[in-house]
């Protein structure tokens, strides 16, 4: 089934033109005294998805188009995008 999916650059395309990278996960936190999480969890994060039926939000890259990646929240029953938005930029100090 194809679909629409709109590109913050370039506008509404058909989704053959993008990769999928799955949904938005958040890595497991180091410890608080700066230990690495659980191997467990750490597999867990890497291996496992929720793959709901119903809103998710998912990585996309324009690979057809401009090459950028951003974010798109996604009903999966329907294919409807809800929203599109681009990734918050790494924090850290330069």
């Amino acid at each position: 089934m194809s679909f629409l999916l709109p590109c913050p650059f370039c506008g509404p395309r058909p989704a053959e033109e993008y990769a999928y990278f799955g949904e938005v996960t958040r890595r497991p936190p180091r410890s608080a005294d700066g230990e690495p999480p659980p191997l467990r969890e750490l597999t867990d994060y890497i291996y496992f998805r929720d793959n709901v039926a119903g809103r998710q939000r998912e990585w996309w890259q324009h690979r057809s188009g401009c090459g950028e990646w951003f974010l798109a929240e996604r009903d999966t029953r329907t294919n409807e995008i809800l929203e599109i938005s681009l990734p918050e930029p790494a924090g850290g100090a330069a």
